[in-house]
């Protein structure tokens, strides 16, 4: 008798809500979730530690993925990229000011997977040749809670207006404030999507005005 295919965990599916927004400022409960993290600053097309960054988040999520459906007997869809973005002034991100970006980029992981098998992932990883980034990985929960966000469709640099918006007239129109980084959910391969199609998910924690 044929072994029963193991469901696969897919974030996107399991917090659609999260990670299929509609086109329009949206508030939402984010609730806590886990991820494979690296910190890091600068333009992201220029910096060399960015590429690494992503190389080692890819690098030890696959070897998560494997060794929990090894181990575990469950199997998951690796989730897509994501980066938290902070700047001395906000404005930074509407004006594309990118070297002055500083950036944590993520990875999310679901709630089964545990930091002893992130450290068996990375050791796995580490014995192939390792990477110049693993050393900074970390494995950490974030809870963002109440969030605004939108679905942004479009080159990543076509951003600007759509943050202006948030950040100068929705934002204040709700009473709402900052009240962590800017979060972007990045939903389709670069590689082989132009830019006007790019699906962004943008994301900004708020909470009411004091």
């Amino acid at each position: 008798m044929p072994t029963p295919a193991v469901e696969k965990y897919d974030i996107k599916r399991a917090h659609r809500e999260l990670y299929a927004p509609r086109a329009e400022f949206t508030l939402v409960e984010v609730p806590p979730i886990r991820y494979l993290a690296v910190d890091g600053h600068g333009d992201p097309n220029a910096a060399p530690e960015y590429a690494d960054a992503v190389e080692v988040l890819y690098s030890v999520a696959y070897a998560v993925k494997f060794r929990s459906k090894r181990e575990l007997g469950r199997d998951l869809v690796v989730a897509p990229l994501e980066g938290l973005w902070r700047a001395d002034d906000p404005a930074a991100f509407v004006t594309r000011e990118k070297s002055a970006w500083s950036w944590t980029m993520l990875i999310a992981q679901p709630e089964w997977i545990d930091g002893e098998l992130v450290d068996a992932a990375v050791e796995a990883v580490r014995a192939k040749g390792g990477k110049p980034a693993l050393d900074l990985l970390r494995f950490e929960e974030l809870h963002e809670g109440a969030c605004v966000q939108i679905l942004h469709v479009g080159s990543y640099d076509d951003e600007g207006p759509t943050l202006a918006r948030l950040h100068d007239e929705w934002m204040p129109q709700h009473g709402l404030t900052f009240n962590g980084d800017h979060h972007e959910i990045y939903l389709s391969d670069v590689r082989r999507t132009a830019p006007e199609k790019l699906r962004t998910v943008l994301r900004q924690p708020v909470r009411p005005v004091s």
